[in-house]
C-alpha cells in the first residue's frame, strides 16, 4: 500500500478507516474472536461426548482467547468504528470464557 510522504512525516492526517478496512487492531481481534468459537465448539463437544483431551484444547483456547480480547482492548484508544478491534475484542472476551467454562466443565465430570 502506498503512503504519501506528507502523512509520514505528520504534515497531513491520514484518511478516515472504512468499515471494510482490515487494520491491525481488527485482524488481532478477530482473529482471537475465532479462537475462542473453536474453543467454544470443542467445549460444547467434550461435554457432550466426555472427551478430555478436548476438553483441555477447549481450556487453552478459550484461555487465549480472552487473553488475546482482554490485551485488545486494553490497547484500543478509540470506540467501535475507529479500526481499533473493539468489538471483535468483546466477542472474543465473550466467547473465551464460554470455551473456558464449557471446557472446565468437561473436565470436572
Amino acid at each position: 500500500m502506498f503512503i504519501h510522504s506528507a502523512v509520514l512525516f505528520g504534515l497531513t492526517e491520514p484518511a478516515a478507516v472504512d468499515a471494510y478496512t482490515l487494520t491491525a487492531g481488527r485482524f488481532w481481534a478477530t482473529s482471537a474472536a475465532l479462537l475462542g468459537l473453536a474453543g467454544t465448539i470443542l467445549g460444547g463437544l467434550a461435554l457432550a461426548r466426555a472427551a478430555r483431551k478436548t476438553a483441555w484444547v477447549a481450556s487453552a483456547a478459550g484461555l487465549v482467547a480472552l487473553t488475546g480480547g482482554v490485551l485488545n482492548l486494553a490497547t484500543a484508544d478509540g470506540g467501535p468504528g475507529t479500526g481499533n478491534g473493539v468489538v471483535g475484542g468483546v466477542a472474543a472476551v465473550g466467547l473465551g470464557l464460554l470455551a473456558l467454562v464449557l471446557g472446565g466443565r468437561a473436565l470436572t465430570r
